[in-house]
């Protein structure tokens, strides 16, 4: 056989097994989302958007913060969720006195056959999927307990190293309201949430239609429709997306235009913004653009799924000087604003 020929055989072979898959994470993943939608439709009315954030959000191995006020379904959300990818959930209600070891656990001295011995007992951490329950009411001391278990997908006590079961993943709520009493989340642990999810009140008809279906008979159960396995399936699947330079490069621009520097920044961002954004910041705008790719059911990535996720990714992560706040200037007005002054054109 001509070597020539061999290298075009392998070539197509390869080309079509990627195709293969390309096809099967789409109609997988996409499929996905309709079946999902459905079954959370029994117990949440609404919040189109704030369930694809954290469906793409879990698709892409990452944690997220959910901001909104209080009785928006915060918890129900997350726990669902849980039940449809039958993950172990774990709640936990975060409180000015919690203490490290309520999060990751704690030694006890136990009686044992070879005598007394020191015996770890694993704390709410060792979950699938853990919810911090007003993350900002404990002091940053217990905040930081969570710090390695997201980053390293591990705890450390008393020297041991004990790793936690995977898929996992941190969802924390917060109070936008009251503050009385609260602890800001260090910079350091914000950077490590793919999103910050905003949940809003729902339309008046929306809204009727809850109170009409709550204070009736009992909902329908959360039936599971995927595993744990399946989830790690489709992680790997998203990360296999291709995407092209143009649109990484277009991701990239808009994080560095978020920082402030004197010599090559937006004015409009010299003058608002103490600090910008980081490298996380584009890694999950493009990461959680191959998830939401594919939940709409393409095997690439547009530059329209970078859009649809620059605020979510950097909402939590542009902090807004004094000034900006004495002129009415938002967060997500900076980035509305960052969106039109970055073209796509430039980066073609």
């Amino acid at each position: 056989m001509v070597p020539g020929t061999l290298q075009s055989k392998r070539k197509i072979i390869l080309a079509t097994k990627t195709y293969e898959f390309e096809r099967w994470a789409v109609e997988q993943i996409g499929g996905a989302q309709q079946r999902i939608g459905a079954e959370l439709s029994k117990v949440i009315i609404g919040q189109h958007d704030v369930i694809e954030h954290l469906l793409i959000a879990v698709l892409s191995g990452g944690h997220g913060l959910i901001t909104g006020a209080p009785g928006l379904a915060k918890t129900l959300l997350v726990k669902s969720l849980a039940q449809l990818f039958n993950l172990k959930f774990q709640r936990i209600q975060f409180t000015p006195d919690l203490m490290p070891a309520d999060i990751t656990g704690t030694e006890i001295l136990q009686q044992t056959a070879e005598g007394r011995k020191m015996i770890f007992v694993e704390g709410p951490i060792f979950a699938n999927m853990v919810l911090a329950d007003e993350i900002n009411r404990t002091p940053p001391k217990t905040q930081a307990a969570l710090l390695e278990a997201m980053q390293e997908h591990h705890v450390t006590t008393a020297g041991i190293c004990y790793t936690l079961s995977e898929p996992f993943f941190v969802f924390a709520t917060q109070n936008p309201i009251e503050m009385e009493g609260t602890y800001p989340l260090p910079e350091a642990q914000l950077d490590r949430f793919m999103f910050n999810i905003w949940i809003d009140y729902l339309p008046e008809d929306d809204e009727v239609s809850v109170v009409r279906q709550t204070t009736a008979t009992e909902p329908k159960p959360i039936e599971q429709i995927f595993t744990g396995e399946d989830l790690l399936r489709f992680r790997d699947a998203v990360r296999k997306v291709p995407i092209a330079e143009d649109v990484v490069r277009y991701a990239v621009r808009i994080a560095v235009a978020s920082r402030p520097a004197p010599a090559n920044s937006l004015d409009f961002v010299n003058e608002w913004v103490t600090w910008g954004a980081g490298l996380r910041a584009s890694q999950y705008m493009v990461l959680g653009a191959k998830a939401r790719a594919l939940l709409h059911g393409r095997s690439h990535v547009s530059f329209e799924d970078i859009r649809a996720l620059a605020l979510p990714v950097l909402r939590h992560r542009v902090l807004i000087n004094y000034r900006a706040e004495a002129e009415g200037v938002t967060v997500a007005n900076l980035i509305e604003r960052l969106l039109t002054s970055v073209k796509e054109s430039q980066v073609k």
